[in-house]
């Protein structure tokens, strides 16, 4: 992952990975049979880390004494997702790569795997809020989900392009708010004081 945030992954090669790791090349694939094994490796970790981190902010949620709120939840689930990728900048650059090849490939598998944990996640919530009359009325939940999940991916793709991925953490509130007010009853209000802004770094990253 470090060197994915630092250079093309298509140009990463056994070899660089041994040298950065401090063994021989012929070392890696005594753990790896290909190249594509590692990526593979990699993405099951990225995988089960982002996905334990946003289902870890949509539990800090469900524990609070107030009670559920399920919009809350997807925001703390919108700002665990940029956090992740502030701190793991190789992973987007690795998904958006090989979801540009033509071809079926074990790794783009691997990248639909894990959208459609990510998607589940989200469907999950919005149908929630939706049960709780959260949502604006005519509100499909599919569409939500989708531009939920293209809001995250074009704000982590125009920090990339800018060459500053820092900056998400400052934007990421601002382009939750506007989805929300598209999507929400009373156009954000009923997560009440829970916004990002608000809330502390620690919890949004829980």
């Amino acid at each position: 992952m470090q060197l994915a945030a630092q250079r093309n992954p298509a140009d990463i090669t056994t070899g660089d990975l041994a040298q950065a790791v401090g063994i021989s090349q012929g070392a890696v694939f005594k753990h790896f049979p290909s190249k594509q094994a590692v990526w593979l490796a990699v993405l099951d970790w990225a995988t089960v880390q982002l996905m334990q981190k946003l289902q870890a902010a949509v539990q800090v949620r469900r524990d609070e004494p107030k009670g559920f709120n399920p919009l809350a939840a997807l925001q703390d689930v919108f700002i665990a997702h940029v956090d992740f990728v502030i701190a793991y900048p190789g992973v987007p650059r690795v998904v958006f790569q090989e979801l540009q090849q033509p071809q079926e490939t074990a790794l783009k598998a691997a990248v639909r795997a894990l959208m459609q944990q990510y998607r589940a996640l989200v469907l999950e919530l919005l149908q929630s809020a939706k049960a709780q009359h959260l949502l604006a009325p005519a509100t499909d939940v599919s569409s939500a989900a989708v531009l939920f999940l293209g809001s995250v991916q074009g704000l982590v793709m125009q920090s990339m392009l800018a060459g500053d991925i820092a900056t998400l953490r400052a934007q990421a509130p601002s382009v939750f708010t506007l989805y929300l007010g598209g999507v929400a009853a009373d156009g954000g209000g009923a997560i009440g004081n829970s916004s990002p802004e608000g809330r502390s770094s620690q919890e949004s990253r829980a």
